[in-house]
């Protein structure tokens, strides 16, 4: 039973009029949403379990606004949701730092994250875990099975390469082949009830 572990971030809705009030950008209005690349990382986590067993938790840091793409992610269908709480800004090394911590506390064996972040754009979270962790890293995937392992189709010089991922791993999402599905009634319900487990940020 593979414990698997998908990272979510809540950014501003990408389709939202941006508003500048002085010499700084107006969120106080922009509807939050979960950044879209990690709506492929829930689908691949999900995919997962469904070929190989084992159960999805889905996994933020932020204040307890953050709660709702917890709760979207556990209406499209992961098991259990996970915040670390915190409501200052972190940089990259903060940031990926006490994600590290909580995956080894939750004894993760695969994590899934979207590539980048649709208000950084960064694309270093999943490569910074990695390394903290000691793990396998792969990259801006766009196609993925699970045949007895993880194999997934990744750009590469000159093209697409496939690649066979050793566990444990954290693989970067991008959009390629995948369809992400849509929460249903059921789904919706279970997740207004679902209660989030807070941890600490430090």
């Amino acid at each position: 039973m593979t414990n698997i572990v998908v990272l979510v971030k809540q950014v501003p809705d990408t389709n939202a009029k941006i508003v500048v009030s002085g010499d700084r950008v107006d969120l106080s209005a922009v509807k939050k949403v979960m950044s879209p690349y990690d709506e492929f990382a829930v689908e691949t986590a999900l995919k997962h379990r469904e070929a190989a067993g084992g159960e999805v938790t889905a996994l933020t840091l932020g204040g307890a606004g953050a709660d709702k793409v917890l709760k979207d992610a556990k209406a499209i269908g992961v098991d259990h949701i996970v915040r670390i709480d915190s409501d200052a800004e972190h940089d990259s090394n903060a940031l990926q730092s006490a994600l590290a911590s909580v995956l080894t506390e939750m004894g993760a064996e695969v994590v899934y994250c979207g590539k980048s972040a649709a208000d950084t754009g960064a694309g270093s979270t999943g490569p910074g875990i990695a390394e903290r962790m000691g793990w396998a890293s792969v990259s801006n995937i766009i196609s993925v099975t699970f045949d007895g392992g993880i194999s997934v189709i990744a750009p590469s010089e000159g093209g697409n390469a496939r690649i066979s991922v050793p566990l444990p791993a954290v693989v970067s999402c991008d959009k390629g082949d995948m369809k992400v599905r849509k929460p249903n009634v059921k789904g919706i319900m279970q997740a207004k009830k679902a209660k989030v487990d807070v941890k600490t940020v430090d």
